[in-house]
């Protein structure tokens, strides 16, 4: 009896539909690399350490190198390449150039699908370690360079553009003017 290692897979990746034969231990991110050509999530430390590879997946952060793609089949994946509307860039994409939030730029996609899921996940309410009042009746946590750097802290930079990268979150999050609980001003 010989089992196969390969199936047939349908992904929906940037509102695109895919399918693939792929072998079971692939990961999403060699997918969309190797198979796709969608070369903008990148491939740092392969073991889910360093945050390059983040995509988005039903709305939230995935660490794509870890994810396998078989996994990832029925799941709606936004990779950097999906987040602009045409021409247009989303607003973290072009806070991001505004703030000068990156140098090299290796990490620059994930950082930027990571703080997509940032804004998102400050918006309906959720806490993070550094959140002073975590009851429900609190609402939405101040979205304060503090909060922007524990929430992005799964994101690496070798080239140390934090600062940068903070303000760059800290002004996506107000741009609209839709987020009152974001703070106005520089880092620190």
């Amino acid at each position: 009896m010989s089992l196969s290692t390969s199936s047939v897979i349908a992904l929906h990746i940037n509102g695109e539909d895919h399918e693939l034969i792929v072998d079971h231990r692939t990961s999403l991110l060699d997918v969309l690399r190797e198979h796709l050509g969608l070369t903008g999530t990148k491939k740092g430390c392969d073991h889910g350490q360093c945050g390059a590879c983040t995509v988005l997946t039903n709305g939230r952060r995935t660490l794509s190198c870890l994810r396998l793609a078989v996994a990832a089949e029925g799941c709606d994946i936004t990779t950097i390449e999906g987040l602009a509307d045409g021409e247009r860039l989303h607003p973290v994409q072009q806070a991001f150039l505004d703030f000068d939030g990156y140098q090299c730029g290796y990490c620059t996609p994930g950082q930027i699908c990571s703080a997509v899921a940032v804004l998102d996940e400050q918006a309906a309410g959720w806490p993070s370690a550094v959140t002073r009042d975590v009851r429900p009746e609190a609402g939405q946590p101040i979205l304060n360079a503090d909060e922007i750097r524990e929430r992005m802290s799964g994101n690496l930079c070798r080239c140390g553009a934090y600062a940068s990268i903070v303000d760059a979150i800290a002004r996506a999050a107000r741009q609209d003017g839709e987020n009152p609980r974001a703070e106005a001003g520089e880092a620190g």
